[in-house]
């Protein structure tokens, strides 16, 4: 008991002490850039900035690679999409497009396709197709 006497109200307190006016500010941000390097960066941002031109858009534009690069498809996948050489991305996009302009999700479980002659085809012949096997079942029908 005699030791909670000890405590007074001022130790108590949650005012700053008047020492803290004494110590010097800390930092911004304990995660800022060095001065080289923030220099470096808006430099950087600057250029970028200047260079919004459309010819300067035109030379940074990198080859296309991986899912968006255009590949050859086969004449079934053709018949759906509409084109013979295309990303996987817009292959996607347009089959999805094409299941919904025909109506071919099942009412009762929009994640189900119902196929029609078209799809089954595309898609090993079977009838029902969920939209996750999607990208699985297209795979055979890029030419690589």
């Amino acid at each position: 008991m005699a030791s909670a006497s000890m405590l007074s109200a001022a130790s108590l307190s949650l005012s700053p002490s008047p020492l803290a006016a004494l110590r010097p500010p800390r930092p911004a941000a304990s995660f800022a850039l060095p001065r080289r390097a923030a220099a470096a960066a808006v430099a950087v941002r600057a250029a970028a900035a200047a260079s919004n031109s459309p010819a300067a858009a035109a030379q940074k534009k990198r080859a296309a690679t991986g899912l968006t690069k255009p590949r050859l498809v086969s004449p079934a996948l053709q018949a759906v999409v509409g084109a013979a050489e295309i990303p996987r991305t817009e292959a996607l996009k347009r089959l999805w497009a094409y299941i919904k302009q025909h109506n071919l999700q099942d009412p009762a479980d929009k994640k189900v396709i119902v196929c029609d002659e078209k799809l089954k085809v595309l898609f090993a012949g079977q009838e029902r197709v969920g939209f996750l096997e999607v990208a699985k079942l297209l795979n055979p029908h890029f030419v690589k």
